[in-house]
């Protein structure tokens, strides 16, 4: 596998520059615009795709994925997908709680909500194995 060129500190990239940097040949970079709904380059007034920095760092995560770590198309899209959900509930933590909220002990809560928490918290790590078993931490209890 060809070594990873440095991106360039610029804002657009024509496919021909994305193919240098990344090693990804044009119309596999146009096959996984298909198959990755998070690959979707601009078009610039003549049709031509144009990507961003973003776009080229998710082609070499997709071609990581897909060529060293042996994942399926499938099974790189659902890891994209998880990921991209992951962010987005990392992102979304309430920004209008007061710092001390945050801070401090616990409100006590009712055995009835711990035990649907514990449920929730079974069935998520049950789906978490399911999407790659071998890339699992568990958690100590």
């Amino acid at each position: 596998m060809q070594p990873v060129k440095a991106i360039p500190d610029k804002l657009y990239f024509k496919i021909g520059e994305v193919c240098e940097i990344t090693g990804v040949q044009p119309h596999v970079l146009r096959y996984w615009e298909t198959e990755f709904p998070q690959l979707a380059p601009e078009k610039n007034r003549a049709g031509q795709r144009v990507y961003k920095r973003r776009d080229i760092e998710l082609i070499l995560k997709i071609k990581k994925l897909l060529y060293e770590d042996k994942f399926t198309i499938a099974g790189a899209r659902k890891r994209l997908a998880a990921e991209s959900r992951f962010k987005l509930l990392s992102s979304e933590a309430p920004s209008d709680m007061p710092e001390s909220a945050s801070e401090g002990p616990t409100p006590p809560v009712s055995p009835r909500v711990s035990q649907v928490l514990r449920e929730v918290k079974r069935g998520l790590e049950e789906l978490l194995a399911m999407l790659n078993p071998s890339d699992i931490i568990t958690p100590s209890k």
